[in-house]
């Protein structure tokens, strides 16, 4: 047996993003830096295309593309010459192989000098639709779509006119919320503006129906910003939009085109399942253990590509038909065989109010309870915890149940995997009902003899991290706590959070909503500062624009001014997700050392 070390856990590579040949003889996928390419038989030979950098890889009839390069990423095309094909000076944001062989859509921003100041709403960057000629190297942009910004394109199976997604502009606050969904005719290089589209649109799908061609994308349910996602298919013969997921008690995650009807991946609860988009509602292929995440399927819908793993092994490249089974044509990480892990298992229980819940609670590999606990929430909120292996570089059950701790991953309200209805009853009430779903969850673990009541740690990353802090201005029951990236106000984090307006939606109000005291007060950690006791681990990388540093050390003020023991972490250079494999290790060693400290006494 081999003990699991920090450098296992973030020296793992795992694979990304699979792309199956149109012909389903070929699929590639990216690890790390490097493109691999394998032909797909009993056996898969792999074969390294390039080590240089790669991401994004698209076939084409005769060849595959991806974008490559550092900082400026330019568009390459794998033949039997290999060779870069644009050379734009801000580089290219993404691109479409088209029916034709010879052109190829490109979304990039406009090149040459912009002036230093950047006057906002009228001079930030967009991309724009181009045309590649790949004959000539000749781009060309049409004059179309009003200088919004292109997010997405999709052109109908078999060729034709494209589908494509805009908005007003790029940021990650107003953007989202104008989205509108266009044809453009590459004959006649015009458009036809379909309309306006919910909020967060993305993910777009032609298929033929009895009425003629559909157009499907996912979009957050109207009318609210923190909401489920749906299917929403347009009919363009009648210009009727509908929704084709409501009341389903899983959420989409991913629409994908073929040449019929599209393949839907859902979450469901903690597992995941793939459906077909029929006329009459999605019809179930396949149910798959945790996560299917990157699917792939090839024009004519019989095979399919995904990243997944299992409890206790790691996500690799699978293959099969929609309707399964998958079988695993990658081994990215054999350096984890043999190495002695927590037992994990599925959890079912109710919260206070009678509502159906779920998670995940990992065991130490040795020992009997009544265990420490450390219950980590997971981001989002519209995330979830699925039943896959728990093993990443931030707080995660793995790392710490092989050191003796059992973890309980809980999937409260507000989550994905269980509707609409489900995941919107946390707008404008984060922390109340999702934390008594969180605490009814760790009152069953203790009843059973699992915790020990006198040793008690809460933890989370994001939204887990505002959990986190929320949970212990609550309750005096824990004896530690982490709050990494989290949120300590909810009117600062909408005020310059880079998705001020989703995050409003789930604080329930804004700084500019009158003379205070606000709905966005009464679920801020931050107003219930002078009740804090429990000891707090405080990580933050200083140049997160999803929860701003500022956040960190508005809570780390509130407990220095009141006395509160923590320790507060800027882990330089990073965003949101710590990425630096020092900063990573560091996370890791600095969890399991807090924890130690205040639950092991």
């Amino acid at each position: 047996m081999t003990l699991l070390s920090a450098e296992l856990v973030v020296d793992g590579r795992v694979p990304r993003s699979p792309v199956i040949a149109p012909d389903g003889r070929s699929v590639c996928y990216v690890l790390g830096t490097e493109l691999w390419i394998g032909d797909i038989g009993d056996v898969v030979t792999w074969r390294r295309a390039t080590a240089d950098g790669a991401a994004r890889p698209r076939w084409s009839a005769d060849s595959l593309f991806f974008l490559s390069g550092r900082g400026v990423s330019q568009l390459r095309r794998l033949t039997l010459a290999d060779a870069t094909v644009t050379s734009y000076p801000v580089g290219v944001v993404d691109y479409l192989p088209l029916a034709d062989p010879d052109t190829v859509v490109l979304l990039a921003e406009d090149g040459g000098d912009r002036a230093d100041p950047i006057v906002v709403g009228e001079d930030e960057p967009r991309a724009r639709l181009r045309l590649l000629d790949l004959r000539t190297g000749r781009v060309s942009t049409p004059d179309v779509f009003a200088g919004r910004h292109v997010v997405e394109v999709r052109q109908r199976p078999g060729g034709g006119p494209l589908a494509v997604l805009t908005r007003a502009g790029a940021d990650s606050d107003y953007g989202p919320r104008t989205g509108r969904l266009h044809v453009f005719d590459l004959s006649t290089r015009t458009a036809e503006d379909l309309g306006s589209v919910p909020a967060d649109a993305r993910s777009l799908a032609w298929w033929p129906g009895d009425d003629g061609w559909h157009i499907g994308y996912l979009a957050l349910t109207p009318p609210g910003l923190q909401a489920g996602m749906a299917v929403f298919d347009l009919s363009l013969a009648s210009a009727a939009s509908r929704n084709r997921t409501a009341g389903l008690a899983m959420c989409p995650t991913e629409l994908y085109q073929t040449d019929a009807a599209p393949l839907v991946v859902f979450a469901d609860g903690l597992d995941t399942t793939v459906a077909r988009l029929d006329p009459a509602g999605p019809t179930v292929l396949s149910r798959h253990p945790g996560r299917l995440d990157q699917l792939t399927v090839t024009p004519s819908g019989s095979t399919i590509a995904a990243v997944t793993g299992g409890r206790y092994t790691p996500p690799n490249v699978h293959i099969g038909a929609p309707g399964g089974p998958l079988r695993r044509i990658t081994d990215t990480r054999p350096e984890l065989d043999g190495v002695t892990l927590g037992t994990q298992r599925p959890l079912a229980y109710r919260a206070a109010d009678g509502l159906d819940l779920d998670g995940l609670l990992v065991l130490p590999p040795d020992g009997t309870g009544p265990f420490p606990l450390v219950t980590i929430v997971h981001g989002g909120p519209y995330d979830r915890y699925a039943d896959r292996l728990q093993l990443f570089w931030f707080p995660s059950a793995q790392w710490l149940a092989t050191a003796g701790y059992a973890v309980f991953l809980p999937n409260p309200r507000g989550g994905q995997g269980h509707g609409h209805e489900f995941a919107a009853r946390v707008a404008g009430r984060v922390g109340r009902e999702e934390w008594t779903d969180i605490e009814a969850g760790i009152d069953m673990l203790i009843a059973s003899g699992v915790a020990d009541p006198d040793r008690l740690g809460i933890a989370g990353w994001s939204h887990g991290g505002f959990m986190s802090a929320w949970a212990i201005g609550q309750t005096s029951r824990f004896r530690a706590a982490l709050v990494g990236a989290g949120v300590a106000d909810w009117g600062m984090l909408a005020a310059t959070g880079e998705n001020g307006q989703f995050e409003a939606a789930l604080g329930g109000s804004t700084g500019w909503s009158g003379v205070g005291p606000h709905p966005h007060d009464a679920v801020s950690p931050i107003s219930f500062a002078a009740r804090i006791r429990t000891p707090v681990l405080i990580l933050h990388g200083a140049e997160d624009t999803n929860v701003p540093v500022g956040q960190a050390v508005y809570l780390h003020r509130a407990l220095r001014h009141f006395g509160v023991q923590h320790e507060f972490v800027i882990y330089p250079r990073e965003g949101h997700a710590i990425r630096e494999r020092a900063h990573q290790l560091d996370v890791l060693h600095r969890t399991r050392a807090w924890f130690d400290r205040w639950l092991r006494r």
